[in-house]
């Protein structure tokens, strides 16, 4: 049997992932009956939706919110890249074809917000006629609320879909070194270098060292040194003491402990490596775990742990990445768009996108459904990380409009760290280069 991994895109992988078996959903039905959903019944909808595998969940039940509410939807799915485009083109020139969109939230939020491009759906969500009992903030995530409110604690959309970043970690490499899951970035540095093994090509840790997609690695340490990259003030924290500490514990465990070659790898080479079984420890997104239980991929079945992120020095934090779904301020049909909203994320719709293998919903009151993880394939241990991710998930990305660009200029930093240049040159180097581009683009 061969081991070598297709690399799919990841909105391939996600679709075709089934993390969840067809659990009923007895049960899990909303209390649809506490709203007057037939209030707007004769109005159409224009959905923009991301194509994605949460996007096709939406439209394969569409049928059903139409029979619920009278309210028709035309949904259309467009690849992310492009419909961050169109939605861009269009919002910008103040009339939209669309009463709902689909939004990355750590790529558009600080521009949406901006722009003022979403409606505040803070007063629908207190509108007893127009929500569910069970739809509270506090069943939120704290990240998807982090996402979801500007600073002013205006709502912009209701969130969605999370990922939150876990450590996979191989059982049968720790025990065989007498070793427990970290609990701290101490404990991790110091089991990484303990199970690695130069001789019988063991690795102790695994991550991405890819430029641009190597930053969500060293944030997830940032985090834990109690820092964001960018401050409540708007000033770049790249280049705080915390930030170099969290670039050079990424170089000790990327060049100590590391398989040779992760200059080059991204999350499939990272999973690659990891399925062979000569890893011990790989800290990414939870949406990449199906395959690892996999018998015909996966020579660890079985010997797999699911660990919430250790504590770092000053934190415990969970990066995390997610997306929404919001209605338009232009839209002149606000409410009635507010009404799909609400049900893209109800507990039957994210109870069908944990068993899809689509997604992860934001919303606690899922995660811990027993009728949800009757269902569930993957090993319990996995649903338990999610859930306790989420108490601790904070965000992975900074909340500016240049997202890329600031993937693109630290992760060159980052790869330099792999070559042995120096963390503090390099992450002043970094936040020197990306100053400029950020003071522009707040200008604007």
């Amino acid at each position: 049997m061969s081991f070598d991994l297709l690399k799919p895109s990841r909105r391939q992988f996600l679709a075709g992932s089934a993390a969840f078996g067809a659990a009923g959903l007895a049960g899990l039905r909303p209390a649809f009956a506490a709203v007057d959903w037939k209030k707007y019944a004769g109005t159409t909808l224009e959905v923009n939706l991301i194509k994605s595998p949460r996007g096709d969940t939406l439209q394969k039940y569409q049928k059903e919110f139409e029979e619920l509410t009278g309210i028709k939807v035309n949904a259309e799915q467009t690849p992310e890249q492009q419909q961050r485009q169109k939605a861009v083109i269009e919002l910008t020139s103040g009339k939209p074809s669309f009463d709902v969109i689909h939004v990355s939230y750590h790529v558009q939020k600080r521009q949406f917000e901006k722009a003022g491009w979403l409606a505040d759906l803070g007063p629908f969500l207190k509108n007893p006629e127009l929500t569910d009992p069970s739809l509270v903030e506090s069943d939120f995530a704290a990240a998807g609320l982090a996402f979801a409110k500007d600073k002013n604690g205006r709502f912009g959309a209701l969130p969605f879909s999370v990922d939150y970043w876990i450590v996979y970690w191989n059982r049968d490499l720790f025990a065989a070194k007498g070793l427990e899951y970290p609990k701290t970035f101490e404990e991790m540095v110091k089991a990484a270098e303990t199970i690695t093994d130069a001789d019988n090509n063991i690795s102790g840790f695994v991550a991405r060292g890819a430029k641009n997609a190597n930053v969500p690695v060293w944030t997830s340490f940032l985090l834990g040194h109690g820092k964001s990259p960018v401050g409540a003030d708007g000033s770049l924290q790249t280049d705080s003491a915390e930030a170099i500490e969290a670039a050079a514990l990424y170089q000790r465990l990327m060049t100590k402990s590391a398989p040779r070659g992760v200059t080059g790898f991204n999350w499939a080479e990272c999973q690659s490596a990891f399925l062979q079984g000569k890893v011990g420890m790989w800290l990414d997104g939870v949406g990449f775990a199906p395959p690892l239980e996999n018998p015909q991929k996966s020579r660890v079945v079985g010997k797999v742990g699911y660990g919430v992120m250790p504590k770092g020095p000053a934190a415990q934090a969970s990066a995390t990445f997610g997306d929404g779904i919001g209605v338009t301020e232009a839209s002149a049909k606000k409410e009635a768009a507010y009404l799909y909203c609400q049900w893209a994320i109800s507990k039957e719709m994210g109870a069908r996108l944990l068993q899809a293998g689509a997604g992860v919903p934001f919303r606690n009151s899922i995660l811990g459904d027993a009728k949800v993880r009757e269902g569930v394939t993957m090993p319990g241990s996995w649903v338990d990380c999610v859930a306790q991710s989420a108490p601790i998930s904070q965000l992975g990305l900074p909340v500016i409009i240049p997202v890329t660009e600031f993937r693109d200029i630290i992760g060159v930093g980052l790869t330099n760290l792999l070559g042995g240049a120096d963390p503090a040159a390099e992450m002043k180097k970094a936040t020197e280069a990306f100053k400029p581009v950020l003071a522009r683009s707040e200008a604007q």
